[in-house]
């Protein structure tokens, strides 16, 4: 990323100096290859040319940028830090807002839930979420108001036959629902112990 963005940099002076008329100096041109340089350090790079290298290269180089700073990431986040708040609780009514009414929820055994079954287990106690943290979480966006949630997290959970912990790699699925992003969908395994440090 640092050296697109250092190409980036480069490419634009080029763009200002063929403007300007003026020659870009030796050093700017260390490490981009394709640029001739002629025995005075002046280059002679046609306009076309220079900004045809130039759209692609910062097109690339604001993809990450633009992902980052998606204004729906920060509700995402927040929509999801409430669902696993709500999970550890147990809490009917913040379960029953935060889950899709069409759940579809497959545990890393190959059991599968839908909204009813599963809010009830996490409601009576029946299963309980001691401990839930995330090693890595990410969204993305394939289609309008659907978010994918990608990541690895450690959980501790407490049932009638005992308490187990493992680590898990998931694929969750977000809906956009009336203006609210709900919990559509989500499929996990478990993953050795040291994935859930691993970078």
């Amino acid at each position: 990323m640092k050296h697109t963005l250092l190409q980036c940099a480069a490419l634009l002076r080029t763009a200002l100096a063929a403007f300007s008329n003026e020659a870009p100096t030796t050093r700017m041109w260390q490490g981009i290859p394709g640029l001739e340089r002629t025995p005075k350090n002046r280059v002679f790079v046609p306009m076309k040319t220079t900004l045809l290298r130039l759209i692609p290269i910062i097109a690339l180089a604001l993809v990450p940028l633009r992902a980052a700073d998606d204004p729906r990431l920060e509700k995402l986040r927040a929509a999801d830090d409430e669902r696993v708040a709500a999970v550890r609780a147990g809490d009917r009514a913040r379960l029953t807002a935060i889950f899709s009414d069409d759940l579809r929820y497959a545990h890393s055994t190959g059991a599968v839930d839908d909204k009813v079954s599963y809010t009830e287990v996490l409601a009576t106690g029946a299963t309980k979420y001691l401990t839930w943290s995330y090693a890595e979480r990410n969204f993305t966006f394939p289609a309008p108001g659907i978010a994918l949630m990608t990541g690895r997290t450690r959980v501790k959970i407490a049932k009638a036959e005992g308490t187990s912990e493992m680590v898990l790699g998931f694929l969750a699925v977000w809906r956009e629902e009336k203006g609210q992003w709900r919990f559509l969908s989500w499929q996990s395994c478990k993953l050795p112990e040291h994935a859930h440090a691993a970078k």
